[in-house]
């Protein structure tokens, strides 16, 4: 996994006294009749978070700050590498039902190795080649011909993410692989679900092409930066295939982890970005409204309002500015204390506010109201929408001793009755909550895709049966491990 191995290297980035050692052998160098074959790379796995809006949306729109942050729902990514007899790439992405195979040598390869159009591993791309886009339509035209329209949308639009990417990093040499994702994130509820996505491809791309080191415990701080800059840098073109016109943000964050803070005066340039490297993980209740919403229609009805009541209106966005910039400085004084109750109510009072001003904007919604009646009564923290609003998710802030909302008995913290009876609430009107954690990692890698047993038991190897076997979110969660601190886990840690 690193940038200067020596000796010819493999599809996946190892030389063969590497791919040798992974694989428990030594090379002793003794002479053959015929070349040896090198062994297949093991499974390997990445994982990237989704995120939430903290502060600030709507406003950001109009040329005001705002936070996004981490949150410890995933998306996964295991890569199985074929024998190199097979010569095809294969995407299994369960979630949206997504099965294709491509045979590598049938790829447009000779666009995108072109040498007016072929990209390098740190080149900045911020935009896409429509040639490039052209020779790779009709490699996507033919997926999934018996879908409906509206999933063939979803899967072609996956899939052009992915082959862009695999074509523009990758090689006719490349190695035979099954790309299988799985995501804890819910899809289409603004909490960066394809952000997700593009990171772990991005990610594993870029380790399969010997484009990254690390992690690892003794890398300095500005090469963890450097690679995670690489690594964004790929997802934020994925977006490009998937929104056309994305911030940056949501891959910004899926990469880094923890927060950022965003602004973005002039649509014709890039938002300015600043990662918030030591915000701190705070304990948050995710709440989807599973009312549909459109953030359009939404961000329409405050452009409405602001050409009607332009006094008014730039009165809120710039009390919401003041908002972000105030939870910025909490969050970054030396006087922030997560652990405190004192800094907690603080930054909940900070987005009780900013819900009450997005509600003025008219961007609320009655579930997302009553959700808010519902957590206030209960007593057990601070809650806003997130994101567009007219639905989808909200966000709760949990206050301390409240936090572990499945009663897990192996948590040193018991659940409240308050948080209990509000989990009953929630489930009853119809609501789907997700307990998770704010500000945490950013993209992280399990090589190989081996979970350390604990307690005596033994090393566990996450295979394409078991890892598609594994039952909804919490089974992914339950294997691989990351939101429970599983063992063999790395992330860049700048």
């Amino acid at each position: 996994m690193s940038t200067s191995s020596e000796g010819d290297a493999d599809a996946g980035g190892r030389t063969e006294s590497q791919a040798n050692s992974m694989n428990g052998k030594m090379h002793t160098g003794a002479s053959h009749s015929r070349k040896e074959s090198l062994p297949l790379a093991p499974p390997f796995m990445v994982s990237a978070p989704g995120k939430v809006i903290v502060f600030g949306e709507h406003a950001v729109v109009h040329g005001k700050a705002a936070m996004a942050a981490a949150i410890s729902l995933r998306s996964y990514l295991l890569v199985t590498t074929l024998s190199k007899s097979r010569r095809t790439i294969t995407l299994r992405f369960s979630d949206i039902s997504l099965d294709h195979t491509w045979n590598i040598d049938d790829l447009p390869w000779a666009a995108f190795s072109h040498p007016a159009r072929r990209k390098r591993y740190y080149d900045l791309v911020t935009k896409l080649d429509p040639e490039l886009v052209a020779a790779m339509q009709p490699h996507v035209a033919d997926i999934s011909p018996q879908a409906s329209s509206s999933e063939r949308k979803i899967h072609q639009a996956a899939a052009s993410t992915f082959l862009y990417l695999f074509l523009s990093l990758g090689s006719q040499h490349s190695q035979p692989c099954i790309y299988t994702l799985r995501s804890t994130i819910p899809i289409g509820a603004g909490l960066g679900s394809s952000a997700s996505t593009t990171v772990c491809i991005s990610t594993a791309l870029l380790l399969q092409c010997r484009a990254l080191s690390g992690p690892h415990p003794d890398q300095q701080s500005e090469e963890a930066e450097k690679q995670l800059e690489r690594i964004n840098r790929w997802a934020f073109v994925g977006e490009l295939l998937i929104h056309g016109n994305p911030s940056g943000v949501d891959n910004t964050v899926s990469t880094g982890g923890k927060a950022v803070l965003f602004k973005r005066v002039d649509y014709s340039q890039p938002p300015l970005v600043t990662p918030l490297r030591d915000f701190p993980e705070l304990p948050l209740l995710l709440v989807d409204t599973r009312q549909a919403k459109s953030t359009a229609t939404e961000v329409a009805k405050v452009a409405h309002l602001k050409k009607t009541h332009p006094g008014v209106t730039d009165y809120i966005l710039n009390a919401i500015d003041q908002i972000t910039e105030s939870a910025h400085a909490l969050i970054t004084s030396d006087d922030f204390d997560p652990d405190s109750p004192a800094s907690l109510q603080h930054l909940g009072e900070l987005m009780t506010v900013n819900h009450g001003l997005l509600s003025s904007l008219g961007v609320s919604h009655p579930k997302l109201e009553r959700l808010r009646y519902l957590v206030d009564r209960a007593d057990v923290g601070w809650t806003k929408l997130t994101g567009a609003g007219g639905g989808g998710c909200a966000i709760t802030l949990l206050k301390p001793n409240t936090s572990n909302m499945n009663g897990d008995s192996t948590s040193s913290q018991p659940q409240s009755s308050a948080l209990k009876a509000l989990e009953q609430a929630l489930e009853a009107e119809g609501y789907e909550k997700y307990e998770t954690t704010l500000g945490g990692d950013g993209v992280g890698i399990l090589w190989p895709a081996v979970l350390q047993g604990g307690n005596g038991e033994a090393a566990e190897e996450i295979d394409q049966e078991k890892f598609l076997g594994a039952d909804g979110r919490e089974g992914v969660e339950a294997l691989v491990g990351v939101a429970a601190g599983g063992e063999g886990w790395k992330f860049w840690r700048p």
